[in-house]
């Protein structure tokens, strides 16, 4: 093999290897950036329901056993009041001050 041919595979060679390196941390960051989308995704969409749970619930509770009213009766999707549910509880505790 002549020394031109020899350098130019050998260059040729050493660019494969570049390229390669750099598509493989593009897939990485790819990778990466996907995954922190899903579980920012997931924080957003679940923190509001956790927050739900833990803080305005029991606030809700706590004014149904004021007022008189069932929490049994919560008919909504996670068992959320509905507005006029809502607007009586609001209604019961602004007539009990």
């Amino acid at each position: 093999m002549d020394p031109e041919t020899k350098r130019l595979l050998d260059e040729t060679h050493a660019l494969a290897k570049d390229n390669h390196r750099m598509l493989r941390a593009i897939r990485r960051g790819q990778w990466f950036s996907f995954t922190s989308t899903v579980l920012v995704w997931i924080a957003v969409l679940a923190l509001p329901i956790y927050l739900y749970r833990q803080y305005v619930e029991p606030v809700i509770t706590q004014f149904s056993e004021v007022s008189g009213m069932s929490t049994t009766t919560t008919s909504g999707f996670l068992k959320i009041p509905s507005f006029a549910e809502i607007g009586k509880l609001i209604n019961s505790y602004t007539a009990s001050e």
